[in-house]
């Protein structure tokens, strides 16, 4: 029963009015109804899980759409701290003030937290954590600033420099943005940061008694493929600049539906990109909500095992819970931790294509190199971890590079240089920190990346060609599915159909 009377009939009156944003609905103070009915012609379906009341102000039996609630917030919530179930009381939000007035607490606006469905025109849902204010706004930024500078292409003689196809940043850009801009920057530099940073320290003797008993651990520490993952952060996963990172396309992180926690997993992220922004954002930070989504799972991000050789920057990777890509490291993750001692609950996520899928990045093209890659699906079967398809549309679209039909000498280079070296070097660019043309920097174009189905495996010590066979024809169609069913809503402009090869 509720403590103030004009509450039930304020319920009933809000139910009709557009449905506030989680700030200013944590602000009120007042319940929020979870509700799930679409609206007329419309293709969100706002979620609101922050509590479930009865619109007459009664407790009532449970309803599946509390026991769903409940499934959804079990786990940690932004912070470290366990989420208890929310009270169906009366609770107090604020404190009063000597003055009369009120504060809410940053606590509570967190926990206020929304998710939304976007749903497809054959009834198909997708769920996401809602996204920040403004990510409507954020959508092809690039193209738009394009579209409205109208510049001439070429620099014309005694035209000025305003004339030029390089199109420069204003001066007045948001403080927002210019954040959101050096986080990526950062990250995308990081490897060029640290080494940079570890040889000048190698240039003043008075380091050296602490930097060769450093480089020695580096060389022989097995902290990437142990499986502990013993230096992972989640205060550093869950700090806020990686909503920066994530805000700067921006990204969204979509689920097909519910992974149950008594299971082990293996996510295939598709395509590779140039630099996987989508698989750091979704996978190795909470950014975009992996933990609210998929409850009790614990997923580390795989890299190159030469990663966790390099000084400092090795530091920064084990932070942020990557591990070695290696079969070792894979089957210890899948084998140690979690709920039961043996793995439970943990996951893991693979860039399948590699350095090779790499070279076919381009915008509007999906060219997956998955035809002859089968070694993840027997370490699926091996281990007994589910397969989960993610396939993140607008990957390829953050960098250009040349066609490799078009210039196939430097094609052959490249691949030359992975056959004997392990990794590609694609000749890549897209956009500078004061420019929209020229640099490294990602263009800022959305993300949007759609995790599928799992596909249930039988665990085999040792699997026979038939049945890795059977799951990599299933693993395939479940790709094919999440692209015909959403390429119109989150690829728009593509040049050409999902494509597999080798």
């Amino acid at each position: 029963m509720s403590l103030n009377p004009e509450s039930s009939h304020l319920a009933e009156r809000k139910v009709h009015h557009h449905p506030k944003s989680y700030v200013e609905a944590a602000e009120e103070g007042s319940p929020i109804e979870h509700q799930a009915n679409a609206l007329d012609g419309a293709n969100y379906v706002i979620a609101r899980l922050n509590g479930v009341k009865d619109t007459n102000g009664g407790s009532g039996p449970a309803t599946p759409i509390e026991s769903e609630k409940e499934l959804l917030y079990e786990g940690a919530g932004q912070d470290d701290s366990p989420r208890s179930p929310a009270r169906k009381g009366h609770k107090r939000n604020s404190s009063s003030k000597s003055d009369g007035s009120t504060k809410v607490k940053r606590h509570d606006k967190r926990h206020s937290q929304m998710f939304e469905q976007h749903q497809h025109g054959n009834g198909k849902l997708l769920t996401s954590v809602k996204p920040l204010p403004g990510y409507e706004r954020e959508l092809r930024q690039d193209k738009k600033e394009k579209k409205h500078n109208e510049l001439v292409p070429g620099r014309q003689a005694g035209a000025g420099w305003h004339k030029s196809s390089i199109r420069y940043a204003p001066l007045n850009v948001p403080l927002q943005r210019r954040l959101q801009t050096l986080i990526v920057l950062v990250h995308t530099l990081s490897i060029a940061i640290t080494l940079t940073t570890f040889f000048f320290l190698c240039s003043i003797p008075i380091f050296w008694p602490v930097l060769l008993p450093y480089l020695i651990y580096v060389l022989f520490s097995h902290a990437g493929t142990s499986g502990e993952l013993s230096h992972r952060s989640e205060r550093f996963r869950r700090s806020s600049i990686w909503s920066l990172f994530a805000s700067y396309f921006p990204a969204r992180l979509h689920r097909s539906q519910v992974l149950v926690p008594t299971r082990k997993y293996i996510f295939g992220y598709h395509p590779h990109g140039i630099i996987s922004h989508g698989a750091f954002a979704a996978f190795a930070t909470e950014a975009l909500g992996f933990s609210q989504l998929f409850p009790g799972i614990k997923n580390t991000l795989l890299t190159l095992d030469s990663n966790f050789r390099i000084p400092l920057y090795r530091e920064y990777a084990l932070r942020m819970g990557l591990a070695s890509v290696s079969r070792e490291s894979c089957e210890n993750i899948l084998s140690k931790g979690g709920r039961n001692g043996e793995g439970m609950g943990r996951a893991i996520t693979i860039v399948v294509g590699g350095a090779r899928e790499s070279l076919d990045a381009r915008p509007g093209i999906l060219r997956l190199v998955l035809g002859q890659r089968k070694g993840f699906i027997k370490l699926a079967i091996r281990t007994g971890a589910d397969l989960v398809p993610v396939l993140a549309f607008g990957e390829n679209d953050l960098y250009e590079q040349p066609n490799a039909l078009e210039h196939p000498t430097v094609h052959k280079i490249q691949l030359l240089v992975k056959k004997l070296m392990g990794f590609t070097i694609p000749l890549f660019h897209a956009r500078g920190v004061f420019n929209y043309d020229v640099g490294m920097m990602p263009y800022r174009r959305p993300l949007n990346v759609v995790v599928g189905r799992p596909i249930h495996i039988i665990q085999k010590e040792h699997p026979d060609k038939d049945y890795v066979d059977q799951v990599h024809s299933e693993y395939v169609s479940e790709l094919r599915r999440l692209w015909n069913e959403w390429k119109d809503t989150f690829a728009k402009d593509r040049k050409g159909e999902l494509e597999i090869v080798e």
